[in-house]
């Protein structure tokens, strides 16, 4: 069994639009959405929600009204200004609330506990390519990391039992704490990037993070032909840096039609040139992960 992320250095790069198409061109797999703060991958995907289980980030602090004498301590020492006062009752605003306990351990009356706070949900579902493991964190929730390697862990479960050849993660985007639960433990990705300044620069950021834990990257450049001069530096980059670029996706007006019918590209019009381009890309991805 072989697990692979598919990401980018910043977001509108193209990346869930390769990861919907290596849904259809891949067999034996499994998917997972790793993007749990905006994820879309469902939007092309369709899947059929099978099961769904709550997501409890960090702790937040609850204060019981009939122990709290209102000396508004909690208050003054709260660094996060998460304490509210209506009609002298105090109250913790779930969303300001960092967990950080110190208004419990402050507290003379014991009237403050810390309690699990709902912070989303995860699905496992059912599309016409395969199952699929996928989550949503609640507005202004944190621990996008955390639920990443729940979900990883539940599509690993899903590949042993099943005994399927591929796990196919579509990352987040950025370098941040999501994405590193993303790459953690894997052994290969995919970089996708587009031809533009930021495009590069994030590039960079995201293959010295692949450095930092020792992944095998893929380097492709999506819409390489809107910017040919930005593409050969990009090109230039990822040679220097002793990586490849596996493939360059042009651009292609069929996507853009495909996307709005919610269809992967390579199932709307295999033989559009972006289309083609990504199914050459998967044969020679499958035998370098080999």
């Amino acid at each position: 069994m072989i697990e692979f992320a598919v990401v980018s250095g910043k977001g509108g790069t193209g990346k869930t639009t390769l990861s919907a198409s290596l849904a259809v061109l891949i067999g034996s797999k499994v998917l997972a959405d790793a993007d749990v703060d905006a994820p879309c991958l469902h939007l092309l995907l369709k899947p059929q929600i099978n099961s769904t289980t709550d997501f409890y980030g960090m702790k937040t602090a609850v204060i019981d009204q009939k122990k709290c004498t209102s000396c508004d301590i909690c208050r003054k020492i709260c660094r996060f200004d998460a304490i509210n006062v209506i009609d002298g009752k105090y109250s913790v605003d779930e969303v300001a609330c960092d967990g950080c306990q110190l208004c419990m351990r402050k507290c003379p009356e014991r009237a403050i506990r810390m309690e699990d706070s709902l912070a989303g949900h995860w699905f496992v579902s059912t599309t016409k390519y395969g199952v699929m493991v996928h989550g949503m964190l609640e507005v202004g929730q944190e621990n996008s990391g955390k639920m990443v390697t729940v979900i990883r862990k539940q599509a690993m479960f899903i590949a042993q039992r099943d005994r399927l050849d591929y796990i196919i993660i579509d990352g987040p985007p950025g370098i941040g704490c999501p994405v590193n639960s993303t790459l953690t433990g894997i052994r290969s990705a995919i970089a996708i990037t587009e031809p533009t300044q930021s495009g590069l620069l994030d590039l960079k950021r995201l293959l010295d993070l692949m450095k930092h834990f020792n992944i095998q990257p893929f380097v492709i450049i999506n819409k390489y032909d809107l910017n040919p001069e930005k593409s050969a530096e990009i090109t230039s980059f990822v040679r220097n840096a002793g990586y490849s670029i596996v493939g360059k996706i042009p651009f292609d007006e069929k996507v853009v039609e495909a996307l709005s019918h919610g269809i992967p590209i390579v199932e709307y019009d295999s033989k559009t040139p972006a289309a083609a381009e990504i199914i050459r890309i998967w044969d020679k991805i499958k035998e370098l992960l080999k």
